[in-house]
């Protein structure tokens, strides 16, 4: 079967049984936020749903039904699982929240003969140097490439780094552990930085390749956009292409506004399109959502990310307020092999989303001016979704977002002066953690 093709299970006919409506397994990390935003999707489109994860509380009582797995890292066991879930009641598509469970739905979805990526294509957009490989492979324009293996010496290793760079882990994201460096000095405290943060995070999922190995890539300079996109049997539908009006230098890499419609020259924005979609064929990708990040270096697309997902965070929300159709009804549509209208889904007018940036580490106390930044026109909602007392901790370390401003107007330029105004107005304040001694 080719990959991203879809065959018909054949089931012989009951006339005196009522079809029941087709389901959907997510396979989502323990305590993902995006759950919820599926939920409502499939209810609205009369989905079932039956949500797969790890841990006995994981999942939403009295909402959906739940598959609970053991252990997401083991791959095997898990798609033995829903096989046999399967079994007992058909599963019709298969979805992924997040990148950590991107790979592990498209084996499931493989297991079942339904539509799917090959397992490889979603490996290579969750690490960072396959991708790389592929892309240049395929003789598109991307970053020169230095890895640098952590438990062998730096020097030697770095000797022939052109700069500036930027140190990445292989497979992180939210822009975790991605640094920039100048010059040598910089870029070996660059590279002990990045690898303390991987080994800090490691679990039991993690390859050796991904614990001791950093990628080193030479700096794109440029204006950066991302694209939101959808793929049906390899061809990709854009949904929206958006401008990131920030510069983003480093030497940390944190994202603040994004805005659409995108500013930039109708032939620019085509040739970046074009250049995702030549992505996703290196890849291998077919099937389902993604979000690629794109520098416009030299006059062409340069592709830093394609993400077989959704935007990350609550950004995905844009849609929904822009178009009144969810990104997420989209996503299960392609799922089930329905056909979709990607028109629909189209912000109308200009739209943009503020992230709230975590200004430093300690303890969140509270997020002040959201009432003040909720009455500036064109912003549409102010959303904090982490609690004060919770322990926070900025990039390159941290990944989490205090929150999210969402806008909308007639023009683009309007949307980000507004989101510009928000962020003016939104205090955080975080008190300092303090260590704690245990007397022996």
């Amino acid at each position: 079967m080719r990959h991203g093709g879809r065959r018909r299970l054949r089931i012989a006919p009951n006339p005196g049984r009522i079809q029941a409506p087709p389901r959907v397994l997510l396979i989502t990390p323990p305590g993902s936020y995006r759950v919820h935003a599926y939920l409502e999707a499939a209810r609205d489109l009369g989905v079932g749903m039956i949500v797969a994860s790890e841990g006995e509380h994981s999942l939403v009582p009295g909402l959906t039904n739940g598959l609970r797995v053991k252990d997401l890292a083991d791959a095997r066991a898990v798609v033995e699982q829903i096989v046999c879930a399967h079994r007992d009641r058909p599963i019709s598509g298969v979805v992924a929240t997040d990148d950590a469970t991107v790979e592990i739905a498209n084996r499931a979805a493989a297991a079942l003969d339904l539509a799917h990526n090959a397992p490889s294509a979603a490996r290579i957009t969750r690490r960072k140097d396959l991708a790389r490989a592929a892309l240049a492979a395929a003789g598109l324009p991307s970053p020169a490439v230095w890895r640098v293996d952590l438990r062998r010496p730096l020097g030697p290793q770095l000797a022939g780094v052109a700069f500036p760079c930027v140190v990445k882990p292989l497979a992180m994201s939210a822009s975790r552990g991605v640094i920039r460096a100048d010059d040598l000095a910089g870029l070996e405290v660059a590279c002990r930085r990045a690898g303390a943060i991987v080994g800090a995070s490691a679990g039991a999922s993690t390859g050796a390749e991904e614990r001791h190995t950093l990628l080193v890539e030479s700096f794109v300079p440029g204006p950066e956009i991302a694209l939101e996109g959808m793929l049906a049997g390899g061809e990709l539908s854009v949904l929206a292409i958006f401008d990131k009006p920030d510069p983003l230098d480093g030497p940390f890499f944190e994202e603040t506004i994004y805005v659409t419609p995108s500013r930039l020259p109708q032939s620019l924005q085509a040739l970046a399109a074009e250049r995702v979609r030549e992505g996703c064929a290196a890849y291998g990708l077919t099937e389902g959502p993604i979000h690629a990040e794109v520098r416009i270096h030299e006059g062409d697309a340069w592709l830093i990310e394609i993400a077989g997902r959704t935007i990350g965070g609550d950004c995905a929300r844009l849609f929904a307020f822009g178009s009144g159709v969810g990104l997420e009804h989209l996503v299960l549509q392609g799922a089930l092999g329905r056909p979709f209208d990607a028109s629909l889904h189209r912000v109308g007018g200009a739209a943009g989303v503020l992230m709230i940036p975590t200004p430093g580490a300690g303890t969140l106390r509270r997020v002040e001016g959201v009432m003040a930044a909720s009455r500036i026109p064109g912003i549409r909602e102010v959303s904090i979704t982490v609690r004060e007392g919770y322990e926070v901790v900025p990039l390159p370390e941290g990944g989490t977002y205090l929150g999210f401003v969402f806008a909308f107007g007639e023009a683009p330029a309007g949307v980000e002066a507004s989101l510009r105004r928000a962020r003016e107005a939104i205090r955080v304040v975080i008190a300092p953690s303090l260590a704690v001694e245990v007397a022996g």
